[in-house]
């Protein structure tokens, strides 16, 4: 008798906790999605620097980050590495130069969808100077 009333309590006692939890989600506040994340190809497109005759061409984007890009001053140009990688919800692109002149350079850039532009940082690593840029899209 007395494994009988200790089943049938903990019968009452399982559907309570259940009644509760299910009262308790029904109340809870939703959860916000997440910000949707740029899709990479956002990036792809002819990008000009606001000073002087820089241009980077992206030509193509794969699924892992690595960018078909080229870079003109105003002489087309190589990039030993481009690549695109997720910087929390926004994108950072990232571009070396190693060519004659360059070695080693480095473009750091933010894309700023409000502007659809690339913000960033050109280190100049021949004269030691680093310089705020900002490339515009043209195509």
């Amino acid at each position: 008798m007395k494994n009988v009333a200790i089943g049938n309590g903990l019968i009452v006692l399982a559907a309570s906790v259940a009644l509760l939890c299910s009262v308790a989600s029904a109340q809870s506040p939703p959860v916000a999605p997440a910000p949707a994340s740029l899709s990479f190809g956002v990036v792809v497109g002819q990008w000009a620097r606001t000073e002087g005759p820089y241009v980077i061409n992206i030509n193509s984007v794969d699924v892992n980050g690595k960018l078909d890009a080229s870079y003109a001053n105003p002489r087309p140009l190589p990039f030993h590495t481009a690549e695109v990688v997720r910087d929390g919800n926004g994108l950072k692109l990232v571009f070396e130069l190693r060519a004659a002149g360059y070695g080693g350079s480095t473009y750091t850039l933010n894309y700023d969808a409000a502007s659809d532009s690339l913000r960033g940082v050109y280190d100049q690593v021949v004269v030691k100077q680093k310089f705020d840029v900002v490339f515009r899209r043209t195509k």
